[in-house]
């Protein structure tokens, strides 16, 4: 198994003893630093190569969405996983938008630790997918992630070939609306587990793990679009 090197950025002491324990167990697992300063943690990113962030979400020494900003861009390979001390939409939406891989509250078990580090090091987007069951914040969020997109890749031919069926394609643009599995069922008139299928095998052939990511990878794929309404 290859080595997965994390940081921890947490300004806990008792919980960065928890999160390094967990960690260290997993037997392929370095931790390459520890820290709660932006200097320190930037020093880190940039002399070591580090699969993994872990960003307490609640920092009161520094701000931890600068943080997970500033290591996205100079190591956009680092996955970012946050850690947030309650839900909390608005957190969560510039989490996303700072690109973090995966969310979680601090309530998280170990072995859901050490299953969002496995994910995360191997490039899988974990984003609770909660968020597509919130209309308004689904809307944000994938507005925002098409806002982002557009920026990026302005003047660049959009990917015209999609693995996905016509009928794949219609149900993803469902899912951006924030439509329900029972909602799509009913507007398509097909069966709720037709739908629930349909979904399966978006992400088998997207490689993605929950139907936000799904999404996202079809927005930036120009396969759907937002509604601009």
């Amino acid at each position: 198994m290859e080595t997965i090197r994390v940081i921890i950025i947490d300004e806990q002491p008792l919980f960065r003893e928890g999160i390094r324990a967990t960690l260290e167990q997993m037997g392929n697992c370095e931790i390459i630093g520890e820290s709660t300063d932006v200097g320190e943690v930037l020093d880190i990113v940039r002399t070591n190569t580090a699969d993994v962030a872990l960003i307490d979400a609640g920092l009161t020494s520094s701000d931890p969405l600068e943080i997970a900003r500033q290591t996205r861009h100079l190591a956009p390979r680092t996955a970012i996983i946050m850690l947030t001390p309650s839900e909390d939409e608005e957190r969560l939406f510039q989490s996303i938008k700072v690109g973090a891989a995966a969310y979680y509250t601090r309530n998280i078990t170990a072995q859901e630790l050490v299953d969002a580090v496995r994910k995360v090091s191997q490039g899988e987007y974990l984003i609770n997918d909660d968020v597509l069951s919130k209309p308004q914040l689904a809307s944000r969020v994938l507005r925002s992630f098409h806002e982002l997109t557009v920026e990026k890749e302005e003047g660049t031919p959009k990917d015209s070939y999609s693995p996905l069926s016509s009928r794949e394609v219609e149900i993803l643009d469902y899912i951006a609306r924030g439509n329900s599995n029972k909602e799509i069922a009913k507007s398509l008139k097909i069966s709720d587990q037709t739908v629930k299928n349909h979904i399966t095998s978006i992400l088998k052939k997207l490689s993605v793990s929950d139907r936000t990511a799904a999404v996202v990878h079809a927005l930036r794929h120009g396969w759907i679009k937002i509604n601009e309404n």
